[in-house]
């Protein structure tokens, strides 16, 4: 009988925040268990030593933020790995353990989410959502709880917030723009333009450690008025802010936005032309800008000094994929998250002046991924181009077949990253190909709106189509070929399965959407708003999101089926996968259901992981052992 291998233990280290002074970090480390917070000494007499940040509350730790006067620790943490998290904080004092929540105020959002965005000064900077997708984006004082409200709408979140300005990220997905609420005005920062999304932003105010300068030619600015009636601090005259946007073009760059009593002007800071701006970070006494640009899921590291806008040659990363920036106060340091396919996920320091990187838990993996994956560029039927990271077997292992592995969002990407289900794939002869079909972020707004509404039966093709690739090319046989995929990428190889289920010999589809309908009927309301324009609306669009309904096509799929999820998923909630189990089992095909009670959408508890890792890899063993 075939049996899975079972894979190496994994410890990965990440979401890393530098203390202002750069003496101490937190970050999160998942090496068993919920992934957890740890908070870690560089300097001084506690050099070289570390404590866990210990949480009355039993789940992930999904992110940990230093505050800007280095005495707070802000912790988001998701009860049970359900969607819906808590905000607790703790000094950084190592013998002070005491943690309070400082979320849940009031009954109106005793049953919704919170979410961690930063801070403001000593305030936590956070937005608490209720059940009616109405959002509160607040500042709350961490030693009473008392919170005062910023802004309150449907389907709003708080971006950066300082010394009484805020930013604000309206608008369904693909459709975003950042506001500036500067005391009781609200003013748009950009031009209309619809299609563009503008999603990241920091204020920059010399109220406190961020100080503004002056002004850059005024001949380099492009200016437009969309109001004069707001008022602005009149001892500097104008208020600034560093934001990521695709207004005006396709990809993502970095721009500068000032706001004064004439109107609204701005400027491109930073752009690498065909390529998006993933992350940036700016130290708090504007000196230095950390910039990680994304080339084809690849990631490029540049240094800015704002002082005069000089951008240094990119940086050789010890890694291939890095995300997660921070940066100290005076810019001294920065640190981030770096992986590879051999290598999880880990925290990497370097020094802004030398550029000397200083690893903190550096762990590489041997194995069949100690090389870098191919990336291939393919053609689908329609003539639209698009890439997808291949994966090998290692030499002398016979041959199996092969998965597709679909990513979530839709708008994610397929990236070189470490994954812990491919190892064990490869290792088993089972060659893996990640495509970014139509829709993938990462490679500008066009290609990411290209599968809105109607457009979603060409990316189902694309999958179609990278089945022709792998066949064509002899990276595996016809017969062998599998399709799988986590979230928006599970909701895809259901599709993929019922609309082309010739081609496929076994699916797993890992906590995705079987049905568009019932979907937005039980989803979290603020996540079912955001996706109208991409799958239509619930209403209007109910024929169109029929006709892209897997459970609908059940007829049609006859491929063994492996489906997975969380238990407390409120993203997709586990009902999308029970009714797909149940309309194949009534009509006596070969599926198999494994729900993990005690985890949600992304499968947080490291036991879970390692168990789907080893059911995936048993599963297509299996199928393809089969297959004449």
């Amino acid at each position: 009988m075939w049996r899975a291998l079972v894979g190496p233990r994994v410890r990965a280290i990440y979401g890393a925040s530098l203390s202002p002074d750069a003496t101490a970090f937190a970050h999160i480390v998942d090496d068993g268990g919920y992934p957890r917070a740890v908070q870690r000494f560089l300097r001084g007499w506690r050099a070289s030593s570390s404590r866990d940040v210990e949480l009355p509350v039993e789940g992930p730790v999904t992110r940990v933020i230093h505050s800007a006067d280095g005495h707070w620790l802000a912790c988001e943490v998701a009860p049970d790995g359900a969607s819906r998290t808590q905000i607790w904080v703790v000094t950084t004092d190592p013998d002070d353990r005491d943690a309070r929540r400082i979320d849940g105020l009031g009954p109106e959002i005793d049953d919704g989410t919170a979410e961690l965005i930063g801070w403001d000064g000593t305030q936590v900077a956070a937005i608490l959502t209720g059940q009616d997708g109405v959002g509160q984006s607040c500042l709350i004082d961490p030693a009473t709880g008392n919170r005062i409200v910023l802004d309150r709408r449907s389907a709003g979140r708080l971006v950066d917030s300082w010394a009484g300005a805020s930013l604000i990220r309206v608008g369904p997905r693909g459709y975003r723009e950042l506001l500036m609420l500067h005391g009781l005005t609200e003013i748009a920062l950009l031009p209309y333009d619809p299609g563009s999304t503008t999603d990241a932003g920091v204020i920059l105010d010399d109220h406190g450690p961020r100080r503004l300068r002056s002004g850059p030619d005024g001949e380099t600015m492009k200016l437009y008025e969309p109001s004069k009636n707001y008022p602005v601090d009149s001892t500097q005259g104008y208020v600034r802010a560093l934001i990521r946007s695709d207004n005006g073009t396709d990809h993502a760059r970095l721009l500068e936005v000032t706001v004064t009593e004439d109107g609204v002007s701005y400027h491109v800071v930073a752009e690498k032309p065909g390529y998006e701006l993933d992350e940036f970070v700016i130290s708090d006494d504007l000196s230095t800008v950390a910039i990680l640009w994304n080339i084809h899921g690849c990631s490029e590291l540049q240094l800015l000094q704002y002082v005069d806008y000089t951008l240094s040659a990119p940086i050789p990363l010890p890694g291939m994929v890095a995300s997660e920036l921070s940066i100290s106060a005076g810019g001294s340091m920065v640190s981030m998250t770096v992986e590879s396919p051999w290598q999880p996920r880990t925290v990497e320091l370097v020094d802004t002046r030398t550029l000397e990187w200083e690893p903190v838990d550096r762990t590489p993996m041997s194995g069949p991924l100690a090389a870098a994956p191919t990336l291939d560029t393919l053609t689908a039927r329609d003539g639209t181009t698009f890439t997808a990271w291949r994966y090998e077997p290692p030499p002398g292992v016979e041959r199996m077949g092969a998965l597709i592995y679909l990513h979530g969002g839709p708008e994610g990407q397929s990236r070189p990253g470490y994954s812990e289900v491919f190892p064990q794939l490869l290792n088993a002869g089972i060659t893996v190909l990640t495509p970014n079909v139509r829709g993938s972020g990462g490679f500008g707004r066009s290609f990411m709106h290209a599968d809105d509404r109607e457009g979603r039966f060409a990316a189902i093709d694309d999958v179609a189509d990278c089945v022709q690739h792998l066949v064509d090319n002899g990276f595996a046989d016809p017969g062998r070929i599998a399709c799988g995929g986590w979230s928006y990428g599970g909701y895809l190889t259901l599709a993929a399965l019922t609309f082309h289920p010739e081609l496929f010999a076994a699916g797993v589809s890992v906590c995705g959407m079987s049905d568009l309908s019932t979907f937005y009927r039980n989803t979290e309301a603020w996540i079912a708003a955001a996706a109208y324009p991409k799958y239509g609306h619930p209403i209007s669009d109910r024929d169109l999101l029929d006709r892209l309904s897997p459970l609908l096509r059940v007829d049609s799929l006859t491929a063994p089926l492996l489906l997975v999820h969380g238990g407390n998923d409120t993203n997709v909630p586990v009902g999308e996968s029970d009714q797909m189990a149940q309309a194949l089992r009534e009509r006596g095909r070969t599926v198999r259901y494994l729900v993990f009670d005690d985890d949600g959408h992304e499968i947080a508890k490291r036991e879970n992981r390692a168990a789907l890792a080893n059911a995936i890899t048993e599963w297509l063993g299996t199928a393809f052992a089969k297959t004449p």
